[in-house]
């Protein structure tokens, strides 16, 4: 993340992401496959991934199968998405994973940073969804309503407004709206 000046002098925090170019592999039509989408090839250090893109329009007349994708798609003022895999962080109790408070410090209590109770005597077992010590982190994350504010098609570089969720240098999907 960095931060740049608007016209008025007002400071926005952004993010600078590095947006390799894709080649469409396949166009997926609803009469076909019952959908919309482009089968899109990703290579990032010698590997090449495929990732689908969906769509409620027909995509045939946009896009055809060899064209490149690129970062000049967007423009600033645009507003995007941006689905990416949170950072992990392990293995957390239930203080730091979901803000319980601790319990009492003083007089003996044995229960400063422990759960407490996890059910009553009847149903006999743990019900579903109880909120337990666990890992923490690693899952896919939507940002919505992120604006693109500089496209530099030279560099490949896009400035969207606001943090994008996962780690540097982590694969982050950018939807246009």
């Amino acid at each position: 993340m960095t931060q740049v000046f608007d016209g008025e002098g007002n400071v926005l925090p952004v993010t600078l992401i590095e947006a390799k170019p894709t080649e469409i592999l396949e166009i997926i039509s609803e009469k076909k496959s019952g959908y919309n989408a482009i089968k899109v090839k990703i290579s990032n250090h010698r590997k090449f991934k495929t990732m689908e893109f969906r769509s409620e329009d027909s995509l045939s007349d946009d896009f055809k199968i060899g064209q490149k994708i690129k970062v000049s798609l967007f423009s600033p003022g645009d507003k995007v998405l941006a689905i990416g895999i949170s950072k992990g962080k392990g293995f957390a109790g239930t203080i730091k994973r979901y803000h319980f408070a601790k319990g009492p410090q003083t007089h003996g209590s044995n229960q400063q940073r422990r759960l407490g109770s996890i059910g009553a005597a009847y149903p006999q077992h743990v019900l579903k969804g109880q909120r337990m010590p666990g890992r923490m982190g690693g899952e896919r994350i939507t940002v919505k309503n992120l604006e693109v504010i500089d496209v530099d098609p030279e560099k490949n570089i896009l400035l969207i407004s606001g943090a994008i969720p996962g780690n540097t240098g982590g694969e982050v999907k950018i939807i246009s709206k």
